[in-house]
């Protein structure tokens, strides 16, 4: 999943109620990375885990379980959180991004809040500035309090900024929040992350 994702690609811990997004820069895209990224947007499919075997489908359920005790905390409802695990799962994944480092990032950017906007105007879970809308999206900003739209823009855009790193997390987590370079950002994701690791990342 993460190979095709990549391939596409080359073409071309806070308080609750904080909103932790920086002053992210829009960059100017080629227009080959424009398309590749547009294309890793569109079309969200239901997310519907690939289990294929029993042992993957025992492993998501005990990842869910353990995710949904700690995420409690933020979400009442057994359904909400229920589905909320399942999208996040499905997209970290078609992203090759751990489950863990999307997690830590939803909770230092959003605290898990679906409507959240920070005063850079970033938007929903994942805080996604809304030119991204407008640069690989169909310019529908109000979209991005879509749980699923949220999730998918937000993992496709960290993977393309760690992609752009080299993979270096410290420095593609600074890029996602426009801090590159500054250590307060990613030490908070990391630390979040920390609380989210599970045998199944």
């Amino acid at each position: 999943m993460r190979r095709a994702f990549l391939a596409q690609m080359l073409l071309g811990l806070c308080p609750a109620g904080v909103v932790r997004a920086g002053s992210q820069i829009e960059e100017p895209l080629s227009h080959s990375v424009r398309s590749a990224l547009s294309a890793a947007v569109m079309a969200a499919a239901p997310p519907e885990p690939l289990l294929s075997t029993p042992q993957e489908q025992q492993a998501y359920a005990q990842w869910q379980a353990f995710s949904s005790q700690r995420l409690a905390r933020y979400k009442n409802h057994p359904t909400e959180r229920q589905e909320f695990l399942q999208t996040l799962w499905y997209e970290a994944r078609r992203a090759g991004l751990p489950l863990s480092l999307v997690l830590g990032v939803v909770q230092v950017e959003s605290a898990f809040r679906k409507y959240a906007i920070s005063s850079a105007g970033a938007m929903g879970y994942m805080q996604v500035m809304p030119f991204w809308a407008r640069l690989i999206g169909d310019g529908n900003a109000s979209r991005l309090f879509h749980m699923q739209t949220n999730l998918r823009f937000g993992c496709v855009i960290l993977r393309y900024l760690l992609d752009r790193e080299r993979g270096d997390l410290f420095m593609g987590l600074g890029r996602y929040n426009g801090s590159r370079g500054k250590s307060a950002y990613p030490q908070a994701v990391f630390a979040a992350q920390r609380l989210w690791v599970h045998v199944v990342d």
